[in-house]
């Protein structure tokens, strides 16, 4: 069995992505790992040659700054620059990492297991995860609806699939139609660290990415405006790649009790409570979960 590992990445020390750590925290893995890298004015393609390991393959790429953000499908030059990258992946798995996410080395075995399972069994055409997301500081999660709960990151390199966005992955039935892929669990969960950066690079990464989802201007991040009813104490561990990369903190991460809760945040507190309620979970999944 040969893994494959891949990502996309423009400027990512300039816009706070822990990317080296998330990088390391995949290679004893992965046979390969692929880097679609688009043009960057900051250190980035440096950091990333000084991780100095030989299964790290650098794809120089242009990114399309004219594609129309007006169509229903956003963000379609983070698919392509994924979806460049997938395709020069070798391995029977591929193994997609965004550049805030980072695998905990507790998890490693459990994913290979996965995927030496489910090598042979042509029902599964990917691996998904569950999701911690974390906010504002390395104590807190965000858990609501609102927020993915599992996603897939794993998908099979024998099948014609692509990625119209970069969170998810469309496999191509015919020329004119796509899917979800079916998925079976790894068992395992992806520590997300996007919203642990500074507000200041937040918003720096906000204003770049907006103009390819969205056409209007972004403004400053402010982690405080946030329903604390979504935020949770975490009590785990954090992988060791990470933790030097992590601002130290205490507690809680403290929302503005001033906060007015947008007509999204009151929608998805109501469904937070029908779940604590009822023990089910509103959950979002972009793949079906083969049973």
């Amino acid at each position: 069995m040969k893994i494959s590992g891949f990502t996309f990445l423009r400027n990512g020390q300039k816009l706070g992505y822990p990317f080296v750590e998330s990088i390391r925290s995949i290679l004893p893995i992965v046979d390969e790992f692929v880097i679609a890298l688009g043009p960057c004015d900051d250190e980035t393609e440096r950091m990333l040659r000084e991780i100095g390991d030989a299964k790290i393959r650098i794809i120089p790429t242009q990114w399309n700054e004219n594609i129309r953000p007006d169509y229903s499908v956003k963000g379609f030059v983070y698919g392509q620059q994924k979806t460049i990258a997938l395709a020069n992946c070798t391995g029977d798995w591929a193994f997609y990492l965004e550049a805030d996410e980072v695998l905990h080395e507790n998890d490693l075995p459990k994913i290979r297991e996965a995927m030496e399972k489910y090598l042979k069994d042509e029902r599964v055409e990917a691996l998904a995860f569950d999701y911690l997301h974390f906010y504002g500081n390395q104590n807190t999660i965000v858990w609501s609806p609102g927020w993915y709960r599992s996603e897939v990151r794993i998908i099979r390199n024998t099948i014609p699939a692509w990625s119209s966005e970069a969170l998810y992955f469309n496999v191509v039935v015919d020329h004119k139609k796509s899917r979800y892929p079916r998925a079976a669990h790894t068992g395992a969960t992806m520590y997300h660290y996007g919203w642990v950066r500074s507000e200041e690079q937040m918003s720096m990464k906000s204003a770049a990415v907006l103009k390819y989802w969205q056409n209007r201007t972004s403004s400053d991040v402010d982690y405080s405006k946030i329903d604390p009813m979504s935020l949770r104490l975490f009590n785990g561990t954090h992988p060791k790649v990470v933790q030097g990369w992590l601002p130290k903190a205490e507690g809680l991460f403290k929302a503005d009790p001033n906060h007015q809760r947008t007509a999204r945040e009151k929608k998805h507190r109501f469904m937070l409570k029908l779940e604590q309620m009822f023990g089910f979970r509103f959950n979002k999944k972009h793949y079906k979960l083969v049973e």
